[in-house]
């Protein structure tokens, strides 16, 4: 979350930075809020100015006069309590709603309310020409046994898929290169919970506003939405110390999502699902690093793309594009044969320190003012897997019907074609 006090000092130019942000949030009751605690922070104040001084007077009279004084310091002391039980009533109501404030973009964030307003970077890779017409994955998986979505939707609903036969072992190959490839770099793997509870949620920016698209257990527990979740809250209310700095995450998961505002869209394959499978990026930097820490994520998950001689292209979200938590956000798009344009396979977040406000997680710092700070948490996918499945059988596929194995997964498929 931002910071209470920041906000109140800097409403203004707060909501000028939130205008692309799709903000509900009612700034006339944050303002009256702000103006009634000052004016009654300002009371207390005069009121102790005050107590002290009939204090000290009392000692030196008595009878109707040391009387009248005693009701009047009980009168202070009863609107002094008055005052504190309000200001912790405003406190209370300040703290719910900073939980509903989304992030305020970074200064180079493109100023925009959607998609529209993203900026490409670069681009990698040359989009292959195909002298035959190319299948959609969808169509090469029921082909080839691949994919079964009828009867996944018999067994489970919508939006679910049967991996068989070489597609499984495509995607347990992916994850696992995946991996290597994270921790190559430098990454720590990590195997985290499937289920979280509600402080974890809240400590990264899923609840309280998006607990509607999240699935919940009835014992108010919550399947998480990608595995950003838990490894974030692996360090919840810590102290870190400047040497641990950075670390560095790599963690496979399942993710399941509602995907609630999505109707309609992508409803045929496995671009879409409310389960999938994804390797995640998360790290810890201090504020001075984070930036560079963030085109080095970038940079991490991009490897992927280029090791499997896949293009894409990079995009710098704009601020109305951004998720809620973020503060500046890139977009890594493949190229999908069948659909001719680039999709979305990682977003690649710099958070500054919004959720390590959310969940407490700091450290030691060298300034003697300021022995601890928050971190800054950053994540992103390196990749989501299914995308990258999807990218691999429609690029690689030949005119025979064939899939051919990119030649950084022949040592995991040990074979040269699926199909």
């Amino acid at each position: 979350m931002l910071d209470v006090k920041y906000v109140l000092a800097n409403l203004d130019t707060v909501i000028e930075k939130l205008k692309f942000r799709n903000a509900h949030v009612d700034f006339d009751l944050l303002r009256s809020l702000s103006d009634e605690r000052r004016a009654s922070c300002a009371r207390y104040d005069q009121l102790k100015f005050e107590q002290r001084q009939a204090s000290d007077k009392m000692r030196t009279i008595s009878g109707d006069e040391a009387q009248t004084l005693r009701a009047k310091l009980k009168d202070m002391s009863n609107e002094c309590k008055a005052i504190d039980a309000r200001r912790t009533e405003i406190d209370e109501q300040l703290a719910k709603m900073m939980l509903y404030i989304p992030n305020l973009p970074a200064d180079d964030v493109p100023q925009g309310a959607d998609e529209e307003a993203n900026v490409e970077i670069r681009r990698w890779g040359t989009p292959r020409h195909f002298d035959f017409e190319p299948k959609a994955h969808y169509d090469l998986g029921e082909v080839h046994g691949l994919l079964d979505f009828d009867r996944a939707a018999k067994v489970a609903g919508a939006r679910f898929a049967f991996l068989t036969g070489a597609a499984v072992k495509l995607e347990l190959s992916l994850i696992q290169f995946m991996l290597d490839c994270h921790t190559e770099r430098g990454y720590r793997m990590v195997m985290p919970p499937y289920m979280v509870n509600r402080a974890s949620m809240t400590g990264t920016g899923q609840l309280p506003k998006f607990e509607e698209d999240a699935y919940k257990t009835n014992d108010d527990m919550f399947l998480i939405p990608t595995a950003e979740v838990p490894v974030t809250n692996l360090h919840r209310d810590e102290l870190l110390t400047p040497d641990q700095l950075p670390i560095k995450y790599a963690a496979y998961s399942a993710c399941f999502r509602l995907e609630a505002g999505s109707y309609g869209k992508d409803t045929r394959g496995i671009i879409r699902q409310h389960q999938f499978d994804k390797v995640e990026l998360v790290k810890f930097a201090t504020p001075e690093t984070s930036e560079a820490e963030h085109q080095k994520l970038v940079d991490d998950a991009e490897e992927i793309l280029r090791r499997l001689e896949l293009p894409y292209r990079v995009m710098l979200l704009s601020a109305g594009d951004m998720g809620f938590s973020a503060r500046k956000c890139y977009d890594l798009e493949v190229w999908l044969p069948s659909q001719n344009c680039f999709r979305e396979i990682s977003s690649c977040s710099n958070f500054g320190d919004y959720q390590a406000r959310r969940a407490n997680i700091r450290y030691r710092t060298p300034d003697a003012k300021e022995k601890t700070a928050f971190v800054h948490t950053l994540n992103g996918s390196g990749l989501a897997v299914g995308r990258t499945l999807v990218a691999i059988m429609e690029n690689y596929q030949e005119a025979d019907g064939r899939i051919r194995i990119p030649e950084a997964l022949r040592d995991y498929m040990k074979c040269d074609y699926i199909g």
